[in-house]
């Protein structure tokens, strides 16, 4: 399972991980492909290492290779 950890400047590390990819392979690439939004979203759950509550997002589908990590945290930070 891949996933990213990133730091807000209030120090709180998120980890965030793409929906269903605790799943074996297969299903879920299939999980991914049925919950992809038509403008190419993919829901990602970022949880804090602190009191802050988790936090879901849509992100584009490469977000683990091509979003910043300032992108990143700021997506988190509007998401709140």
């Amino acid at each position: 399972m891949k996933q990213r950890e990133v730091t807000a400047a209030d120090k709180t590390r998120w980890t965030c991980v793409q929906a269903y990819a605790g799943l074996d392979n297969e299903t879920a690439e299939k999980a991914t492909d049925l919950s992809e939004t038509e403008q190419g979203g993919v829901p990602v759950v970022c949880t804090p290492s602190g009191g802050a509550q988790t936090v879901r997002l849509e992100l584009a589908k490469d977000w683990l290779d091509n979003l910043s990590d300032e992108e990143l945290v700021n997506a988190i930070q509007a998401a709140q």
